[in-house]
């Protein structure tokens, strides 16, 4: 567009109808938009300072689309206009009217994201840095000073290593602030200065870090102080990391003898002191190795700190009535607004992840001391903070895993066979949790019996018929979401895959049906995952082919029609086709010889599959498993077809497809031989030295 039509949008945007000047702001925004667009010196200039003119528009509608003008305008321009238009957006920032100082910070930070090049992110830091400081430090409201600090954080976060002459005083006056009396001043400095932190020299790191430090040591200070400066000292190791580590010695000390010693009331110091000790875990896992005990035997002994809260359930019982009232009774548990305990249990469960995650070494420990209390606390009452509980038990799970994989006989000194020690005590523990109404306990509930499987398989040989009715409740019950569905039939997938057959036998009456039903579930996840199940269900019903452990004959006709309605839906997720797909292969391979009156109208869906490109691939290896039974499927209706059609795909440029179609067609080869034609052995033998060639 020519500049004189642009003179003309620049002129209706300041007009006195808003409707006009709205539409006028579109239309810049689109031109800024359009790669072609370019502008002389002198439209620089009328263009930023009428989108900066308009920012303070009487129309809400008006200035927010000026502000949606500026990121495009700042890459049409040249740098020294957007340092020029940084200065007069914090000049609105600083000395503006009030109703126009959130907009202009919104624009201020709009612009600063679009800075890429380190020329212009120099030239914003020299001249940005000063003023915000000065707004900061120089008598202005609280609303300036959080708004200042905000887009320094920013400013620091994204362009702090370009200039580093000026660290030093930008720190000095960021520590000050650590003492405001206004909470949101301080809070908002902390961040500040862990923007800064990474940029920092070790030597003005240590300055930053010894500053808090002494404040902390002042044990006079006031609480609200105190606190924000034990955030400061968590804040500073999770932004610089390791570099942290030699000052530790000063920092551990302090924090622990301040989370033992705060005041009953005082949650939120111990809060930030065990988030800052969770900090110095996992950032600097080298240095903090001295304290490891220290800090285990603390977060050990706040996981269950409640003092509000008497509970009255010393010992478990097995007692089903006594289960059943607390059920009832769960319902009405103590509540309290004003209680903030749960947050430190909640500091005291990450803490504990973290020394989990971070000393694999301390493995044996965790089960001795740790392990009892994280089961303990499966009963804890606020529900966000067992779900934490639940997490951190599951990176002890995956710990274990990790540390044991590829061990083979474990010995009485492994973590799997502390473990293995535990497990009843765990599952007694999680069933009580499946009693529960709370959906998402429930969730995480099954979250950590199937990582305990994958860690351990077979652990839950004795103890599965005790699962049995939570999965049940978990599936039928209408109440149930459909991730507390999937995560019920991924645990039961996996334990099936991973005992013996015989354990699920007494039980299998119970799961077929709830099993069945899922697979006609709406929410095509839910579908996906029970056809899975009952791919495992076949496996457990006919484990082998010779003597039958159970009469698996009545499971049959039910499995079947389940898998059948949805094998035969052509309108349905991707995911479902194929698990369909494999799961009716797999009934065959096993129940073959009882579906001799449905093999005629099954097999050619599975055939006409094969001729779908979305579903080609999972259909070529049913057929292999179809094969490859024992029991020697009668594929007489659809086996010319069959060879036909993978013959074909021989010629397939899909390395995966011909590579199934390999060996499907090995399988159908060796045993049904003598049923293929010799003219398709002619067409596979051309097709195949093609391929060798």
């Amino acid at each position: 567009m020519a500049n004189t039509n642009i003179t003309g949008i620049l002129e209706k945007m300041t007009g006195k109808d808003k409707d006009y000047r709205y539409m006028a702001t579109s239309d810049l925004l689109s031109e800024l938009n359009k790669e072609s667009f370019k502008a002389d010196q002198d439209l620089e200039s009328k263009l930023t300072n009428i989108v900066l003119q308009q920012l303070e528009d009487a129309s809400g509608d008006v200035s927010g689309l000026a502000v949606k003008c500026l990121a495009p305008l700042v890459k049409k321009v040249n740098e020294e206009r957007v340092v020029e238009m940084t200065d007069k957006l914090c000049d609105k920032l600083l000395n503006g009217k009030d109703q126009h100082r959130d907009t202009a910070s919104i624009a201020l930070k709009a612009v600063i994201v679009e800075v890429t090049t380190a020329s212009l992110s120099e030239k914003i830091l020299v001249s940005l840095a000063p003023q915000l400081i000065n707004g900061v430090t120089n008598g202005k409201s609280a609303e300036i000073k959080c708004e200042c600090l905000d887009i320094l954080s920013d400013v620091l976060h994204r362009f702090g290593n370009v200039i580093t002459k000026d660290h030093a005083y930008m720190l000095t006056a960021l520590l000050t602030q650590l003492s405001s009396t206004q909470a949101s001043v301080r809070k908002k400095s902390v961040s500040c200065i862990a923007s800064l932190a990474p940029c920092l020299s070790d030597d003005l790191l240590a300055k930053a870090t010894l500053e808090v430090v002494k404040l902390l040591k002042i044990k006079r200070a006031k609480s609200d102080i105190t606190r924000t400066n034990i955030q400061m000292i968590g804040a500073l190791s999770r932004s610089v990391g390791y570099r942290f580590g030699p000052h530790l010695a000063e920092a551990v000390p302090l924090l622990i003898s301040y989370c033992t010693s705060a005041s009953e009331n005082d949650e939120e110091l111990r809060e930030y002191s065990l988030q800052a000790l969770e900090s110095f875990m996992l950032r600097c896992p080298r240095d903090i190795s001295p304290y490891c005990e220290s800090i285990l035997n603390l977060a050990l002994e706040y996981v269950s700190y409640d003092p509000n809260f008497t509970d009255s359930m010393e010992e478990d019982t097995d007692d089903e009535v006594q289960d059943e009232e607390e059920d009832d009774e769960s319902a009405d548990e103590y509540t309290d607004d004003e209680d903030a305990s749960w947050k430190v249990r909640r500091a005291s469960a990450k803490c504990l992840s973290a020394i989990i995650a971070s000393r694999p070494q301390m493995l044996s420990k965790m089960y001795q001391e740790a392990c009892p209390k994280l089961v303990d606390r499966f009963r804890e009452r606020e529900e966000n903070v067992k779900m934490d509980i639940f997490n951190t038990f599951i990176e002890l799970l995956r710990q274990t895993g990790n540390v044991t994989k590829g061990q083979g006989d474990i010995d009485e000194s492994s973590s799997r066979w502390l473990l293995k020690q535990e497990v009843p005590k765990v599952v007694k523990s999680i069933n009580r949790q499946l009693r529960e109404k709370s959906i998402k306990t429930k969730v995480g509930a099954f979250s950590v019996l199937k990582e305990l499987v994958v860690v351990l398989p077979d652990c839950l040989a004795d103890q599965f018929g005790s699962l049995v009715p939570g999965i049940e409740k978990a599936l039928n019950d209408k109440s149930s979401t459909s991730n507390l569905k999937i995560e019920a039939l991924a645990f039961t997938r996996i334990v099936m895959a991973s005992h013996s057959p015989s354990v699920f036998h007494p039980y299998i009456q119970a799961l077929s049906g709830p099993i069945l039903s899922a697979i006609g579930d709406r929410y095509y996840k839910v579908t996906a995952e029970a056809l899975r199940v009952c791919g495992e269900l076949v496996r457990v019903l006919r484990p082998n082919f010779e003597a039958p452990s159970i009469d698996f004959r009545p499971y049959i006709i039910p499995i079947y029609k389940a898998i059948l309605a949805r094998l035969a839906n052509q309108d349905q997720d991707q995911e479902v086709k194929e698990c369909a797909i494999s799961c009716m292969s797999l009934v065959i391979a096993t129940f073959g010889d009882g579906l001799q009156r449905e093999l005629p109208s099954c097999l050619p869906i599975l055939v006409d599959r094969m001729g779908n490109e979305i579903t080609r691939l999972t259909a070529v290896k049913a057929f292999a498993v179809i094969a490859n039974s024992p029991l020697r499927i009668d594929l007489s209706c659809v086996l010319d077809h069959v060879v036909s059609e993978l013959t074909a795909f021989l010629r397939k440029a899909n390395r995966a497809l011909r590579q199934a179609t390999l060996g499907t067609l090995n399988s159908l080869v060796v045993t049904y031989g003598s049923q293929i034609g010799s003219s398709s052995y002619e067409t596979i033998l051309a097709e195949l030295s093609t391929l060798i060639r």
